[in-house]
């Protein structure tokens, strides 16, 4: 005579801590992006009107004039 058994397995999933892994992850990686953006603009910026025109488009744009 042959008996069928059934073996069940469970496997817990912290689901907050890898939504929050993975939300990290993300910002992270958006963090990057913004940081490598305003770089790259800084340094056209300096390219297209030199350290002198950067400085003072700077000064004007927090004076308001």
């Amino acid at each position: 005579m042959t008996t069928n058994t059934n073996t069940t397995t469970r496997n817990n999933v912290d689901a907050g801590y890898e939504t929050s892994k993975f939300a990290l992850g993300v910002g992270i990686a958006m963090a990057a992006l913004v940081g490598l953006w305003g770089t790259a603009s800084l340094v056209s910026a300096l390219v297209t009107n030199g350290p002198v025109g950067l400085v003072k488009a700077y000064v004007s744009a927090v004076v308001g004039m």
